[in-house]
Parts: C-alpha cells; sequence; structure tokens
C-alpha cells in the first residue's frame, strides 16, 4: 500500500451534485479517500502523506474525449496541415514547399483543407501543378472528402468510366474525375496508400498521449474510421502500448461495420476489457458531413435539390443495428442531418425489443442538426448524443448558407440536456484541434475566438462551464458505462484530476481556450507537470 497523497489549498470543482465543491482530496492507491475541507480530509488520513499545495489553483476531475481517431491524429501532427489555409494558393505553396523534402516517390499526404474557405473546390490539375506527376491524398477537415492528384487517380484506376460506389460519389466535370472523392469513393484511392510501419504509429500515438496529458485529458473514445479494419488495428496498436507500460490513457474502442461479423462470431461483447482498453461496440456511418454537404437531411439545402448521401439505406441499417444490440455490441452511429438522425432513432427504436442489456449505452455521434421532435428520444431510448461544441463555431457559417433556418436547432446541447438527453464531449480529432479547451470555450460562449457573433451564435443553445465540463467528465464516463468510477471527484473515484493553469469558473468565458493543465494525474500517478 503507498502513502496517501493528500492534494490541498483548492479550490476543487468535484463536479460531484452532493458536493460541488472543496478545498482538498486525499488519494491511496489510485483512488479517492476523502474530498472535502482541509482539516476534515487530513483528519481522515492515517500515518505519513505526501502533501501537494494546489496554491489556489482549480482541480477538477480529468477529461476524457468521447471522439477521437487517435491514430489518425497522431499521424496527421506529421503530416502537411492545411487547416489554417486561407486561400487555394497558400495551401498550394506549402504543399509545394513541404513536398521537395520528401523521397522521390513518397505519397504527398495531408489533410484539413476547407473548400468553403477557398470559394470553390480544389482539383487534381492544381496538384499536378505543383508537385508534378506524384500521388497526393489531401482530406478535408471533416474527413469526408479526399482531393487527389492525377497520379493517384491513375494508381487507384479511376476514369471517367468509373461508376460511384454505394455510398459515396466521384465528383466529375465533363464527365471526368476532377480529384475529388466523397464518403466511401474515398476508399478508392486510401486502400493504395502505403501504411505507416507499426512503430512509426506507436511513436506518434506516444506523442498525441502526452499532448492529451497537456490540456488535462487521460481518457478517449475511439471509434473505426470508414477505412477497412480499422478498429482492429487500434485496438492492436493500444494494446501493443499497454503491454509496454506506454499507454497512459483510458480506451475505449470501437470496431467499424465491416469487422461486425468477426465481433459477433467470436462472441465479443461491448463492456470487454479492463480499465485501460476496453471494447465499446460497433462504428456506423449514417450519412455524411455538412461541410461535403453529404449529410443526409429531411429537405434540401438552401438553394439546391441535393438532400445529402445515405451512406446505408434504412434497411441495411436497421439490419446492421439489430445485428449488433442483440449480439450485445452497443452502436455508435455517425449521423450529421436530421434525416440521418431520425433514421438511427428509429433503427435503434425498432431493435430494443427483445434485447439484452448492455454494459454500454447506445450513442449518436455528432448530432449536427437535429429536428425538435427527435429530441425527447434521445432521453427515451437511452442513447447518448456525443457531440464536438468545436464543430459550432467552426462551421456555423457554412451551416447558416447550406441549412438556413434550421440552424435554430442545429448543434442544439440546451435543448438536448433540457430533453433529459446525456451529452458526451468530445474533439473529433484530426478533423478539429484534440484540445478540450476549443470546446469547452465553443459550448459557453457560442462564438469563435475572435468573438464572433457579439453576443453567441443562437445563444439560447449555450450551456454553464459546469455544465461543458461535465460533457467531457461524468457524460464520457456515462457514454461508456463507467461512471460508477469516473467523471467527478468523490470518495471511491478513481484518483484521475487535472489541476489547471487558470480557474474556468473564475476567468471570463472568452479566455476558456487558454487553460491548460499544470499537472495531470491518472490514478495518483502523475503524467503530466507544465
Amino acid at each position: 500500500m503507498n502513502d496517501p497523497i493528500i492534494l490541498y489549498n483548492g479550490p476543487v470543482y468535484t463536479l460531484n451534485p452532493a458536493q460541488p465543491r472543496a478545498q482538498a482530496v486525499a488519494v491511496r492507491d489510485g483512488r479517492i479517500i476523502a474530498v472535502g475541507s482541509e482539516g476534515k480530509v487530513r483528519a481522515a488520513v492515517t500515518g505519513r502523506a505526501e502533501g501537494i499545495n494546489l496554491n489556489g489553483r482549480a482541480l477538477i476531475p480529468a477529461l476524457t474525449d468521447a471522439h477521437v481517431h487517435l491514430v489518425a491524429h497522431a499521424l496527421a501532427r506529421r503530416n502537411i496541415a492545411l487547416d489554417d489555409a486561407a486561400t487555394l494558393d497558400e495551401a498550394l505553396q506549402r504543399i509545394d514547399a513541404a513536398a521537395q523534402h520528401l523521397p522521390e516517390g513518397a505519397w504527398v499526404r495531408g489533410r484539413g483543407w476547407d473548400h468553403s474557405r477557398w470559394g470553390r473546390w480544389p482539383t487534381a490539375a492544381h496538384l499536378d501543378a505543383v508537385i508534378g506527376d506524384r500521388p497526393a491524398y489531401f482530406s478535408r477537415k471533416d474527413g469526408h472528402s479526399a482531393w487527389v492528384s492525377s497520379a493517384a487517380l491513375r494508381l487507384a484506376g479511376i476514369t471517367g468510366d468509373t461508376p460511384d460506389p454505394p455510398g459515396g460519389a466521384i465528383q466529375r466535370e465533363h464527365g471526368e474525375p476532377t480529384g475529388i472523392l466523397l464518403e466511401t469513393a474515398i476508399d478508392l484511392v486510401h486502400r493504395h496508400i502505403p501504411e505507416p510501419e507499426q512503430d512509426e504509429r506507436l511513436a506518434a500515438v506516444r506523442e498525441a498521449i502526452t499532448e492529451a496529458h497537456s490540456y488535462g485529458m487521460v481518457g478517449m473514445h475511439l471509434p473505426a474510421s470508414m477505412t477497412p479494419g480499422d478498429g482492429a488495428q487500434t485496438l492492436s496498436d493500444v494494446q501493443t502500448l499497454r503491454e509496454h507500460d506506454h499507454l497512459h490513457l483510458r480506451c475505449l474502442v470501437y470496431f467499424g461495420l465491416d469487422e461486425l461479423d468477426a465481433a459477433l462470431a467470436l462472441g465479443i461483447r461491448s463492456g470487454l476489457g479492463d480499465r485501460w482498453v476496453r471494447i465499446g461496440g460497433v462504428k456506423i456511418f449514417a450519412d455524411g458531413s455538412l461541410g461535403s454537404q453529404t449529410a443526409e437531411m429531411l429537405a434540401p439545402y438552401e438553394g439546391s435539390s441535393n438532400r445529402g448521401i445515405a451512406v446505408l439505406s434504412f434497411d441495411d441499417l436497421r439490419d446492421a443495428v439489430r445485428r449488433s444490440i442483440h449480439g450485445g455490441l452497443a452502436v455508435m452511429i455517425h449521423a450529421i442531418g436530421d434525416a440521418a438522425n431520425r433514421k438511427v432513432l428509429d433503427a435503434i427504436e425498432a431493435a430494443l425489443p427483445g434485447a439484452p442489456a448492455l454494459r454500454i449505452p447506445n450513442r449518436i455521434e455528432h448530432c449536427q442538426v437535429v429536428h425538435p421532435n427527435d429530441l425527447p428520444r434521445f432521453a427515451r431510448l437511452g442513447v447518448i448524443a456525443s457531440m464536438q461544441p468545436i464543430h459550432c463555431t467552426t462551421d456555423m457559417a457554412m451551416a447558416e448558407q447550406l441549412w438556413g433556418r434550421r440552424c435554430a436547432y442545429a448543434y442544439a446541447w440546451r435543448a438536448l440536456l433540457n430533453a433529459g438527453a446525456t451529452l458526451a464531449f468530445g474533439s473529433d480529432a484530426p478533423v478539429e484541434s484534440l484540445n478540450p479547451w476549443l470546446s469547452i470555450h465553443a459550448a459557453v460562449t457560442r462564438q469563435r475566438l475572435d468573438g464572433e457573433p457579439a453576443g453567441g451564435w443562437y445563444p439560447e443553445q449555450r450551456l454553464t462551464v459546469e455544465e461543458a465540463l461535465r460533457g467531457f467528465c461524468s457524460g464520457s464516463a456515462t457514454a461508456a458505462g463507467t461512471a460508477h468510477e469516473q467523471g467527478m471527484i468523490a470518495p471511491g473515484m478513481l484518483a484521475d484530476l487535472a489541476v489547471l493553469s487558470a480557474d474556468p469558473f473564475k476567468i471570463d468565458p472568452s479566455a476558456l481556450h487558454t487553460v491548460r493543465a499544470d499537472m495531470t494525474m491518472l490514478e495518483g500517478r502523475i503524467v503530466w507537470e507544465g
């Protein structure tokens, strides 16, 4: 038994409704043993104890990101970043400069471009002009479109005669591919990109875990992407890190729909694993994204006849959901548009009769626009609303353009919360920054970092600081089926704690994005000191 640790001279924000504030916390053998005034906590600890003086700094439960593509984020940190490229010319200049340092024949790779900022879609010809006859692949910021070079199209055998795959589209001009691939069509090229070696992947992931610790984060929920086999690869990688004591992170891993049959055949169930690596369930895609105009909508996009793309027919969606849930695997379903969210709720509702009790709840990822009639269904069906508040402030101008008056019920955190839904918050990295404080700022202000729009965009949907933190703490724990030991500071809970650089309850909300961790603890062990 290790000597206890006392963290004192708070404030301590417990997120425990029964005891919201305290001055001190005692920890022994990875768990919290006392919370309260300094005198009360010291009296509860017998024998020798180590003391950590908070010196007035805020202590909160450590954060968990409820939606992050860990390996993709880790590798993306090493690729060409186009997130802040304000023009197509700027993006091309950056690609040109970076490509000159790559080995001959190597793929030119990157992510983060946003054509809505450039006023037009980029093309393969644009890439060819700066990199020549080299294969190139650049993922749009939302991950639902890819911009590729002519050499990449040739490697994939994509011509004007290539049919659109189910659930995807090859963008064309005068019948010929432009170099933009949407949804499932992305894999036509992606499958030809050489996979990084395991050592490269694991080294990148370790760097990303350190980044997470710097924000006060110790947990992640890891959904499979559209890439076949992604869930199994992620599970293998985090297990390898764990075996070598390099996984200082709690991971909830979701398989892809392509892996469902194998998981069911093996008898794998949600909740299998330990506190470090657990199986969440199966990730399914119902539609696309706002930026790629593939989110499935009940009514067409503004000024268009386009209603988006259903990645699966409703019959296939309903069948996949039923097979997963009745096989003991919770579903995590990507749904952006109001039509997709309704279909997913319908599919889950149809699957529940006769289904076994699940150790982890079903959930919808993103929930970016939900028809008001469907809001109460989340609580009634026990479906978690897993959302990424940063999407609201980065996408709001585009949402106004494409969704118009429907924005009144877009990114509707307050409305969902008032309807009884549990909110679990994440980043969707590498689509957005892994930094959770950007999402907390967005949830509380509904403003960009420049303070616009004044008063917040649809400010009636704003959350309080405590509610936003709950999304990354107790909300994420509920989504993982671990609320009995994570997400708040209370006796018996795991000692996952973050000492902050600034008090989020006292600083101006406009500064919430500047908060970082001075210290992050995982089961009472210090894994980060800033």
